[in-house]
């Protein structure tokens, strides 16, 4: 069962880029470093949820 969901910058906390995790196989929250545009530098994302 794959879930969509959100990556938000910690420092800004814009949702910059969407992806998709299998759920029963991830089960903590997913942490990437990626580019945020807003803040000009590579932070910290964070899993959020897609508002509906």
């Amino acid at each position: 069962m794959r879930e969509l969901l959100a990556l938000a910058c910690e420092d800004c906390k814009r949702r910059n880029y969407t992806t998709d995790k299998n759920k029963r196989t991830m089960t903590d929250k997913l942490l990437l470093r990626k580019y945020c545009n807003s803040c000009r530098k590579h932070t910290a994302h964070k899993e959020t949820k897609i508002g509906k």
